[in-house]
């Protein structure tokens, strides 16, 4: 059975992914709780600063607290010290979407972003710092993915899902464990992934890992999305060595962050079956 932390934190991941709120017997739904075991425990939440109770609707969402503490852990890793600099010139060049990944256990997160796009037609969602990345349809995914083993990124994709189950996902998303191998071993070989029409329709994104020191264990990704109709096949190779650079000087720029020095102590002292190529 769920501890009460457990549960606690589970409604919070979830809200994570809703600004707005949720409603109490849809967070039970997702959760398999009870609607008034959920209803207790944002209470709780409430009581202690995390939560607020949305008066028009009645609906839960998390408050400014957890954010703010993410980002003011974030500053004082030196994450952004060492990483926004690479990122705003990398955006500067490409003038597109520029994001950060990090290896959280078996999962990337968005971590840090600049726009290079300062008019016209742009990607920029603005809602996924801090979001979770879909492996296998995102080209920060993929380009992880693609340092491992078949089996191990398989093993990851299985526990997250091949299919991102959202309404707004690309039709160019694999959807076939055959068609993503394809695209992990053509990664593999250019030394970045690409995902057209993937994640989301209409959007193109290139990524490449992010080597501790050049070549030391996968510590992340660096990608560059825009729009389609911009990110043609011809600009991706155009942006290519920009984008592997940018992933270059963040891997030298990791020794300088005790974030990473903390991940890679972690990823260093993983169970010996990872196998990282």
């Amino acid at each position: 059975m769920s501890s009460v932390l457990e549960k606690a934190l589970n409604l919070v991941e979830i809200l994570a992914d809703h600004p707005s709120g949720l409603q109490v017997s849809i967070l039970a739904a997702r959760t398999g709780q009870p609607v008034s075991g959920v209803h207790r425990t944002l209470q709780e939440l409430a009581r202690l600063g995390y939560v607020r109770q949305i008066a028009t609707q009645g609906d839960y969402a998390l408050t400014i607290k957890l954010p703010a503490m993410g980002l003011a852990f974030l500053g004082r890793a030196g994450v952004p010290d060492i990483s926004q600099p690479i990122l705003d010139r990398l955006a500067q060049r490409s003038g597109e979407l520029i994001r950060l990944s990090v290896i959280e256990g078996d999962q990337l997160t968005w971590v840090g972003v600049a726009q290079g796009a300062t008019g016209g037609l742009r990607y920029d969602p603005g809602l996924e710092q801090g979001v979770k990345v879909h492996l296998a349809s995102s080209a920060g995914g993929q380009a992880w993915l693609s340092t491992m083993a078949d089996e191990d990124a398989l093993a990851r994709v299985y526990a997250q899902g091949l299919v991102r189950d959202e309404p707004d996902r690309g039709r160019g998303a694999p959807v076939q464990v055959a068609d993503l191998l394809a695209r992990l071993a053509a990664a593999r070989v250019a030394g970045y992934a690409v995902a057209a029409n993937s994640y989301y329709e209409g959007m193109t994104a290139m990524a490449a890992p992010v080597r501790y020191r050049g070549t030391g264990p996968v510590i992340g990704c660096v990608s560059i999305a825009g729009p389609s109709v911009r990110m043609t096949p011809e600009r991706v190779r155009a942006d290519a060595p920009a984008l592997l650079e940018a992933a270059a000087d963040l891997g030298e720029a990791a020794a300088g962050s005790q974030f990473f020095q903390t991940l890679l102590r972690a990823l260093e002292g993983d169970e010996p079956g990872r196998r990282i190529a």
